[in-house]
């Protein structure tokens, strides 16, 4: 072999980081040989066709080694150019200090917070083996790929890569390989100082198949773990001994973590026998990686091309209803979703699962569940549980592990052909804050279901009543939240959250508390005011008081506004179902909802922070800014005085 090959991918890395002077040298000298290994020796990718949808899966859960991975598809021939190493780090560049899924081409995921990474894999994993039993028949392997991880030891002392082993265990998800680089060093010490677990036997004791390379230069060892991996009927963890920084004067130790080289790095390229310039490589290695790389991918792809062609010819329906989920071609009558409105009272947990059982039954690219709450969420997929033995099942029991479920969904939105759900109790959000924020950052298009969504939930008390978690979910950037005040309202957010929202996760917020089923003047309408976030419910003429309620408190608004009204005060009520779509409106259209000629009253049993952009000066947000209470959902709403003729005295005392 001719170690130049290799050693490319380490001198761009580093000479990327000294000319950013930021990054993380330490994992591109000492796991570059794994990547070599994967992409010369294992993957099948097309560095010119980077979306086709039975390519290998790479993911860098190590994301702070972002410049190994860039300089790895810059030889392989992705569209990253030797400028775009030049500018590893800087304003506008595509390379950005952690890998970002949709900005770099070759990126499969956004890494960098620990442990997501390993997570989305596995999502990734299970993807492919439920998409390969439905669509894979004699003779046409239609997708048949495998997922790989490379993860660092902090990933595997995050909480969520512990429940993704888990889960990943229990599933029996045998093409998912993930490489350690185990280097035994992390940022402030050796990581013997913070742990002291035999991974070996962790992965064994979660049912994983288990290989270790003693030597993270071998790359005939690391190709011999990996083939071996690929014969398992269950994921395989491959620990690979590395000597972090290799071949730097620090080499083993904290300092070459997360610094520069600097001068360093002349000595790095003495001891490989590097003789080019600054940001050189010679066309004898871009020829070698185009060959084993890139031609290698095309020929696969125009393989799994005129496959593909032929099982057109002889299962048109599957081969059309992949390309159509591959598109995100979601097709739903809405006619027909509201026709599922009885107009009775129910909780609208109760009218979100009709929704979904309907939606599911007519996508079969949904699939998903709860984190062991599906009783309560009312949200189960269809065609029983996934499993080993039922690939088939669509209801994802993903066990306690609510942090692991959301990744997991992640990787399985990033894998392609499939829409994933996820659900919950609204307050333990924050066990998943971490992944949404993610989902939210990549774009990715995936559902969230959160029930229990107030203090109503009552009896449970404070540990399981969301008080600040809907101000926090509103406050992240490119995500969509709708907290609907009915079944007419509920039909209308999946709607428009399933064809509307393909760049964004949308997250509905549903009661445990029956709500009456309002009066719509037009239901046709119904979905264009929630795509548009908050839209009028009730005016009377001359309004002086405009009322914005949300969820649940629409129906109490109603009765506050009656109060009012039998006190000779003209009310606008307000239904803002999304404020985050509703934010993203023209001013004209936010300025004929909020009338600001009116005193204006926000009504929401949450925080009351983020409201009173809507309120001016002499405004009020009627809300919970406290923690709740055990006891029945009603005596809790009476211990608070949160009732329609408390909040209507209250607004008549402001406009004496």
């Amino acid at each position: 072999m001719n170690k130049d090959n290799l050693n490319a991918i380490r001198i761009l890395g580093i000479e990327a980081i000294n000319k950013a002077n930021s990054g993380h040298p330490g994992i591109v000298l000492d796991a570059a040989p794994m990547c070599y290994a994967l992409f010369v020796n294992q993957m099948i990718i097309n560095p010119k066709n980077p979306k086709w949808i039975n390519r290998d899966r790479f993911i860098l859960s190590a994301g702070h080694g972002s410049a190994l991975l860039y300089s790895i598809l810059h030889l392989s021939g992705f569209n990253v150019s030797i400028n775009d190493l030049k500018n590893f780090r800087q304003i506008g560049s595509i390379t950005p200090g952690h890998p970002e899924f949709g900005i770099t081409d070759g990126v499969e995921a956004t890494t960098g917070p620990l442990g997501q990474g390993f997570a989305m894999g596995v999502g990734m994993a299970l993807a492919e083996s439920h998409l390969s039993e439905k669509y894979n028949k004699d003779n046409f392997k239609i997708i048949d790929h495998y997922t790989y991880v490379l993860c660092g030891d902090g990933d595997l002392q995050e909480g969520v890569c512990q429940e993704a082993i888990s889960f990943a265990g229990r599933y029996k998800l045998n093409k998912l390989i993930v490489l350690h680089d185990s280097n035994d060093i992390q940022l402030d010490a050796k990581v013997s100082e913070a742990q002291s677990e035999n991974m070996i036997k962790k992965f064994e004791a979660a049912n994983w198949n288990t290989i270790r390379v003693n030597d993270g230069e071998d790359i005939d060892a690391i190709n011999e773990a990996i083939n071996e991996a690929k014969k398992q009927d269950k994921p395989t963890y491959i620990e690979v001994k590395t000597i972090i920084g290799f071949a730097s004067t620090n080499q083993g130790t904290t300092k070459v973590h997360g610094a520069p080289l600097g001068n360093d790095i002349q000595n790095v390229k003495d001891k490989l026998n590097w003789k080019y310039n600054s940001f050189e490589i010679p066309q004898s290695i871009y020829d070698f990686y185009e060959t084993n790389v890139s031609k290698k991918g095309q020929k696969c792809n125009d393989d799994w091309n005129d496959l593909f062609a032929k099982y057109k010819l002889e299962y048109p329906d599957l081969a059309n209803e992949l390309e159509m989920y591959i598109n995100k071609n979601w097709k739903i009558n809405i006619d027909e979703l509201f026709s599922l409105n009885k107009n009775t009272t129910q909780a609208t947990r109760v009218s979100s699962g009709e929704t979904f059982n309907y939606i599911s039954s007519k996508i079969k690219a949904f699939i998903g569940g709860s984190a062991d709450l599906s009783e309560s969420t009312k949200i189960k997929g269809p065609d029983g549980n996934y499993d080993y033995n039922n690939k088939l099942g669509r209801n994802i029991m993903y066990g306690v592990r609510e942090f692991a479920m959301s990744a997991i969904n992640n990787g399985i939105a990033l894998h392609g052909g499939l829409y994933p759900i996820e659900s919950g109790f609204f307050v333990f959000s924050d066990y998943m804050k971490p992944a949404i924020r993610l989902s939210a950052l990549m774009g990715i298009q995936k559902l969230m279901v959160f029930t229990h969504d107030s203090i109503a939930v009552g009896e449970d008390g404070p540990t399981h009543q969301p008080i600040e978690q809907l101000a926090m979910l509103r406050s992240i950037p490119n995500i969509s939240v709708y907290r609907p005040c009915d079944m007419t309202e509920t039909i209308a957010s999946y709607y428009d959250a399933i064809c509307n929202n393909k760049n964004k996760p949308s997250i509905i917020l549903a009661t445990r508390q029956n709500l009456e089923e309002l009066k719509h003047k037009d239901i046709s309408r119904v979905v264009e005011d929630v795509n548009r976030g908050a839209y009028v419910l009730e005016e009377d003429t001359n309004s002086t008081i405009t009322l914005i309620a949300t969820g649940s408190e629409v129906s109490l608004a109603l009765k506050v506004k009656e109060i009012l009204n039998n006190n000779n005060k003209k009310v606008k009520l307000i239904s803002m179902v999304n404020m985050n779509l509703f934010l993203k409106q023209d001013k004209e259209y936010i300025e004929s909802i909020i009338d600001t000629k009116t005193k204006r009253y926000s009504i929401e049993l949450s925080s009351t922070f983020g409201w009173h952009k809507f309120l001016g000066d002499d405004g009020f947000a009627f809300g919970i800014d406290t923690f709740g209470h055990s006891a029945p959902f009603n005596h809790v709403l009476d211990h608070i005085n949160f009732d329609p003729i408390t909040i209507a005295n209250k607004i008549l005392d402001m406009n004496k």
